[in-house]
């Protein structure tokens, strides 16, 4: 919206308020401005001459010479090549030096020999066109016809020195689209009076009964419709300050008529149409809904096809406009117009912008109207019409006034609660000052009632009210308190807390997330190789799945892991590592009960690790919960390779997961064609059993001693059962313990292997001695013999 200052003094009274200072003192309350531009001020030194003498030049056909007389001493000589002058004609001049709209420069010189002291203008050089000065030759000389005299500065002849500042108005605030409704917000905010002007229509006699009635079929889409007749109508250009303030509002200039119109919308912000009286069949007007497939015509020359449910104002026979939105072309006012019918009607703004948006029709009329407007906004601006129509002398005004209005507007009423206020917005505002604040805003308080005005239909209860005494009172002016609320922050709880800590560790090393639906195919478990009394085929089935492939909800994360990294594996991916960590759905044996969902980990790779690098992942996930995980051989898994596949306990025996080389036949399934390694770990488990209390233990300050051991043992022996017995046996003092050698042969008796390992012996407060060494050794081989079995390899 763009605010004409000058047409703004009309109503508030703004003198002694920098340009500056008014943007944003009126952006602080509110109303935000974008910016504002001064017209006119590309424009320097231009003013009124009159021309004295023109006399031929000597040597040239088509320049003339005149001289003209600018108020000042002496005459200026211009060299003009323009023949629509004559002898005591009004023009503007461009005194040299000037300066002229698009960066122009006027300058002294000589043309043909001649001296030229400046430059006569047209009305282009001037940045204008014919619909500002309609009187003016366009490619001519610019006659003035305005009252002015000699020396008179252009600007203040033809209106361009005012400034002009341009609002962003939101959707809420259409009352604010125009100028009275930003002069009241001016006038609140800088806590000046508004002036308001009453609209007083003479009349011309005659009785509109005789020229018109009005029928409105849909009071929902319509809620208020008035029209007056204007009779004996003169069409003419308008007068300069009302051309001029269009302009100024960007809104082109046509004729006295349409101007009006277009000048009582902006000043009230209520759109207006006008009807060629003569082209409406049958002196009626119908307001309703377009029949299917109804043609139109816009005022634009534009053919439309209108659809069902959009609101037309139509005569007896066809569409003569559409509501909200455009006038017909067969309506549309011509130089020949003798009668018009002014109309000003409130419509459904979702009405209107369903229309707007179907047709493609975006027009000012529209925009206003999509924002809902104010109902008892009509007869105010129709009555403004028709002053204007009398001031201008543009027609005769019939009396009576049609004015269909079914559901009158009911006025909002709030109660002011001050209290209530003050802690809603955490400040401390006495209520009379609020009353005050709301009162220039031109509420209405009576009895701590608060009586909403009818363009405030953005007011609804406390707090809107909260929000117009906050932004009188002004933002920048609240004081920076300390949060006084009971409400804790958010955060997560130690589970959730401790799965994003798992994925970023997984992430760390190395392997991707994905995620996968929760429903599978039944196939899938056929695909791993799970035989078929296997508990985890008994799935919660979907009563209403989109088809087999999505029939049940899987109690193993696993399958749906390895389909991803297929996927991978066939589009030549030459590695992988995926994992992902969601619910696996567990019946109830109860019947009508929601199946458990218990969290797991799924994880798959190839080509970047082998079974011990798996291993090594999982070992830092149990060590990063703090978990003495123990690891045993598993050959009966039917997903896994029998010779290649562990199981993970905590100390206490409760089982954590599984992991190795995928089975060869599972590996088929999956069209893998190189080894695949793949773990699935129980996250339940895990988090609990989970000690995220970490003890600092500072770096050894002494030396260790190593001692290396070889047992012979069963070859079905798993070497971690033998650290875990050598690590009972050394106590504090063994720190480490390391298998370097597994050896199997034609040295050793059938069944029988050798493992060797290397035990680091360490004392935290000295340094420990070979006596002390060898002691603790000697306790570890009698528990491993004890417990064991094994003897040392002689």
């Amino acid at each position: 919206m763009n605010l004409s200052m000058e047409w703004l003094s009309e109503f508030v009274d703004i003198g002694g308020i920098d340009i500056k200072e008014y943007c944003d003192h009126m952006t602080m309350t509110g109303s935000k401005v974008e910016g504002w531009e001064t017209l006119g001020e590309d424009i320097v030194n231009v003013v009124v001459g009159k021309i004295n003498r023109i006399t031929p030049h000597p040597d040239s056909d088509h320049l003339l010479i005149c001289e003209i007389d600018c108020g000042e001493e002496k005459p200026r000589q211009i060299v003009t090549g323009a023949h629509n002058i004559a002898e005591g004609d009004l023009v503007p001049v461009a005194k040299a030096p000037a300066k002229l709209p698009g960066g122009v420069v006027i300058k002294a010189g000589k043309l043909r020999g001649v001296l030229s002291d400046g430059m006569l203008c047209s009305i282009a050089e001037l940045g204008l066109t014919l619909h500002e000065v309609p009187y003016a030759i366009e490619n001519g000389i610019l006659i003035l016809q305005e009252d002015c005299r000699p020396g008179d500065d252009i600007h203040d002849v033809l209106r361009l020195s005012d400034q002009v500042v341009e609002f962003e108005i939101t959707p809420n605030r259409p009352d604010c689209l125009s100028v009275i409704g930003l002069a009241r917000e001016t006038a609140a905010s800088f806590d000046r009076p508004a002036r308001y002007h009453t609209p007083v229509v003479k009349g011309a006699g005659d009785d509109i009964a005789n020229y018109l009635s009005v029928d409105v079929r849909n009071a929902e889409k319509c809620p208020r419709y008035s029209a007056r007749v204007i009779k004996n109508v003169k069409i003419a250009p308008s007068p300069l300050w009302m051309r001029m303030r269009l302009r100024a509002e960007g809104v082109r200039p046509i004729n006295n008529i349409v101007d009006i119109t277009n000048y009582v919308m902006l000043e009230y912000g209520q759109p207006m149409h006008a009807f060629d009286y003569g082209c409406l069949n049958g002196k009626h007007i119908i307001v309703r809904e377009a029949a299917e497939g109804e043609a139109f015509t816009s005022l634009d020359d534009i053919p439309h096809t209108l659809s069902a449910g959009m609101l037309v104002i139509a005569d007896e026979d066809r569409p003569v406009a559409l509501a909200g939105v455009m006038g017909g072309a067969n309506s549309e006012i011509k130089d020949t117009t003798s009668t018009v019918v002014f109309e000003s009607a409130n419509f459904m703004g979702s009405s209107v912008r369903i229309t707007s948006r179907a047709l493609g029709m975006r027009t000012e009329s529209s925009g206003r109207f999509e924002k809902g407007l104010d109902p008892e906004n009509t007869m105010p601006a129709l009555e403004r019409a028709c002053e204007l129509v009398e001031l201008l002398g543009a027609g005769e005004v019939v009396d009576g006034v049609i004015d269909v209005y079914r559901k009158p507007w009911t006025q909002t009423v709030i109660k002011l609660e001050p209290e209530r206020i003050n802690t809603f917005l955490g400040v401390k505002l006495d209520a009379d000052y609020m009353r005050e604040l709301l009162r220039k805003l031109e509420f209405r308080i009576e009895d701590d009632n608060i009586y909403v005005p009818s363009y405030r239909g953005d007011v609804e209860c406390m707090n809107d009210i909260a929000e117009e005494v906050l932004r009188m009172y002004g933002y920048n002016t609240i004081e920076a308190t300390a949060f006084r609320t009971g409400i804790r922050t958010g955060q997560f709880t130690p589970r959730q807390s401790y799965m994003h800590h798992l994925n970023d560790l997984l992430c760390a090393m190395g392997l991707n997330e994905t995620c996968t639906f929760s429903f599978i195919s039944p196939k899938y478990y056929d695909k791993i190789n799970l035989p078929a009394d296997d508990s985890c085929r008994r799935s919660v089935m979907i009563a209403n799945p989109l088809g087999e492939d999505t029939s049940v909800m899987r109690t193993t994360l696993l399958p749906s892991v390895l389909e991803c990294l297929a996927r991978n594996s066939n589009f030549k991916a030459e590695k992988a590592a995926l994992y992902e960590t969601a619910s696996r759905y567990l019946p109830s044996e109860e019947k009508d009960k929601q199946p458990a969902e218990v969290l797991e980990t799924a994880m798959a790779l190839y080509g970047c690790g082998d079974f011990y690098h798996l291993k090594g992942i999982i070992e830092n996930v149990m060590a990063d919960a703090g978990i003495a995980a123990e690891y045993k051989a598993c050959r009966t898994h039917p997903t896994y390779h029998p010779g290649r596949c562990a199981e993970v306990f905590t100390a206490g025996g409760a089982r954590l997961g599984i992991f190795g080389e995928l089975h060869p036949k599972v590996a088929e399934n999956y069209g893998f064609g190189q080894p695949v390694y793949a773990a699935v770990l129980d996250t339940e488990a895990i988090f609990a059993n989970a000690s995220f209390d970490k003890t600092y233990r500072p770096l050894p300050k002494y030396p260790a001693l190593t001692r290396d051991l070889a047992f012979i043992c069963d070859d079905a022996l798993e070497a971690g059962t033998v650290e875990s017995v050598m690590y009972r046996a050394g106590g504090k003092l063994l720190c480490g313990i390391k298998l370097f050698d597994v050896y199997r042969g034609n040295q050793l008796p059938e069944g029988k292997k050798s493992m060797a390992f290397s035990l680091s012996l360490r004392a935290a407060d000295r340094t420990l001695t070979d006596e002390e060494a060898d002691k603790a050794t000697e306790k570890i081989l009698l528990a491993t013999e004890k417990e064991l079995g094994i003897t040392i390899r002689s």
